[in-house]
């Protein structure tokens, strides 16, 4: 335990919104995660209240939970390492949650992108509550840790702004209670774009899927993808981010996984034409999946050995948010139940 809190404790998470992740979730987020983990104290956590804001089917939400679980175990994190558990088995996230929504003003909250973007497609009438409160729940997820990281993409950095200054509003009135965490923007292995339009983010949400390399599809159907790919005019494969946005993409997922230098692996492919250059990053990507996906269908196959993770998971999880929330109530005068 000594060796633990001599580390700098880190807490990130992640989304059920899907039965299967996606190369850039692993290539941007997870693979650091995974690094990170033998450096830190690190918690990790599968947020499935958030996901509630997305009004999955209950069967859904869970089958995508415990799929989630299972990938991340599969694609590296280590129970015995970090703390690995789910948001809801841990009721402080909560009861924390609604502390900090009584510090947070509504126009702030207001402001957040996130609330602004998705409420202004969807209209006010169809934007549930749980969105707009969506970063603070998310505060109250890394407050309840006392981290000193939050392992994040550039996208959230607005959320972990508002986390900070939640953080530092309630030590100024209450007394110090909360670490105040420092975002540790993570640099992707590679900048994975999506296989149909290489100029955007490799993300489901704005893809058909034909350009989305999932973690738990088929070799077929990754080499498919892979292989109906767009790329770009000429014949030579170079790196070439501007004028070819389509062969780069496919460079940077082979340089990744293949951990070769984009330099290298070009070399590889001199005198090459786009057909078998295709199917060598096919190959790259089908061999390099495999034994994740069977090792994530293995544990999903064996849902007590899972579930017995979760609940130590959990309970490493709980033993320190519950200090937290004391530490919380105490400050602002609420009566310990004793």
């Amino acid at each position: 335990m000594s060796n633990e809190t001599s580390r700098e404790r880190v807490l990130s998470g992640i989304q059920p919104t899907h039965l299967s992740f996606h190369l850039g979730n692993y290539l941007g987020a997870i693979k650091q995660w995974v690094d990170l983990q033998s450096s830190h104290d690190a918690f990790y956590c599968v947020v499935d209240l958030h996901a509630l804001t997305i009004g999955a089917k209950p069967e859904e939400l869970r089958r995508r939970t415990l799929a989630s679980v299972a990938q991340l175990i599969a694609l590296g994190l280590d129970p015995e390492k970090c703390t690995l558990f789910i948001q809801s088995h841990v009721p402080a996230h909560n009861q924390l949650g609604w502390v900090l929504e009584c510090l947070t003003g509504f126009g702030e909250a207001s402001r957040m992108t996130q609330f602004k973007d998705k409420s202004q497609k969807a209209g006010s009438d169809r934007t549930v509550v749980g969105l707009f409160t969506y970063p603070i729940l998310q505060a109250a997820d890394i407050l309840l840790y006392q981290a000193h990281k939050v392992p994040v993409g550039e996208d959230q950095r607005q959320h972990i702004e508002l986390t900070r200054d939640l953080g530092q509003r309630f030590n100024a009135k209450f007394g110090e209670t909360f670490t105040i965490p420092e975002g540790y923007i993570l640099k992707a292995a590679a900048k994975i774009n999506d296989l149909q339009d290489p100029t955007a983010k490799m993300s489901k949400s704005s893809s058909s899927g034909a350009g989305v390399i999932e973690i738990m599809d088929s070799p077929e159907i990754n080499i498919k993808k892979i292989k109906s790919a767009v790329t770009d005019t000429g014949r030579e494969v170079l790196f070439d981010e501007q004028a070819k946005p389509g062969v780069s993409n496919l460079l940077s997922i082979y340089s990744a996984l293949t951990a070769k230098t984009i330099t290298a692996a070009q070399e590889d492919f001199i005198g090459k034409g786009y057909g078998d250059f295709k199917m060598t990053v096919a190959e790259v990507v089908v061999e390099y999946l495999r034994p994740v996906r069977e090792k994530a269908n293995e544990l999903l196959e064996d849902e007590a050995h899972l579930s017995k993770l979760l609940k130590i998971g959990a309970e490493k999880a709980d033993a320190v948010a519950s200090k937290t929330l004391r530490d919380t109530y105490d400050a602002m005068g609420l009566i310990s139940r004793g």
